[in-house]
């Protein structure tokens, strides 16, 4: 068995959303002025890195973290490498996807080429392709890239249609070192009863 880790590193120079809350860890207590441990603590937006979208991050009367079924996050998935593509299109992957119908789709984009900056510009799904994957009934999809929708959207209208095909979404893998081919994906969010999303350490499993 081979363990891919697939989640981003956090740290204080962690790229996040312009204007939303940086990462950062601080040593609070040191084991020298405790004489026994050293404590520290987080500050951090929850959609920096690695993180799952909770339906109430784009509805206020959808589901927290904390009421997502934690199924959907384990479990067979297959890695899609749509590299240099502006939009991926049903052409592009039909084929592949119906292949690989109720499995979680992770597609590799390597579109975030700086690992410390947060990316200009990003593709993203077409509508048909969002279609196609309500029909396999896929339970989850995962991008390489900050968000599913453009970085400049307001109505996040494929976070909508994800959501009426009750596809959950993972955003902000790290795919760079992993090969196009069949996984196990491991990725549970956090336990956080009033949030919106939740980060993750997100792997994938090579038998």
């Amino acid at each position: 068995m081979k363990i891919h880790d697939i989640s981003r590193i956090l740290n204080n120079h962690t790229p996040m959303w312009p204007g939303d809350t940086p990462f950062s860890y601080t040593l609070n207590w040191s084991k020298e002025e405790t004489g026994s441990v050293n404590v520290g603590s987080i500050e951090m937006s929850v959609h920096t890195g690695t993180h799952v979208d909770a339906p109430f991050h784009f509805d206020s009367t959808g589901k927290k973290i904390v009421n997502m079924d934690l199924s959907v996050f384990i479990g067979p998935a297959i890695v899609l490498d749509v590299t240099n593509k502006a939009t991926i299109s049903y052409e592009d992957i039909a084929q592949s996807l119906k292949a690989h119908p109720q499995k979680r789709i992770l597609f590799k984009t390597n579109a975030w080429k700086q690992e410390d900056e947060f990316p200009s510009t990003i593709p993203t799904l077409s509508k048909e392709v969002i279609e196609l994957l309500k029909e396999l009934e896929v339970p989850l999809i995962g991008v390489d890239l900050p968000s599913v929708d453009k970085l400049d959207s307001k109505e996040l209208p494929l976070h909508h249609l994800l959501l009426e095909a009750n596809i959950s979404i993972l955003e902000g893998i790290d795919l760079r070192m992993v090969e196009e081919g069949e996984y196990k994906l491991v990725a549970l969010p956090l336990k956080l009863e009033d949030a919106d999303g939740s980060p993750v350490r997100a792997i994938l499993i090579e038998e």
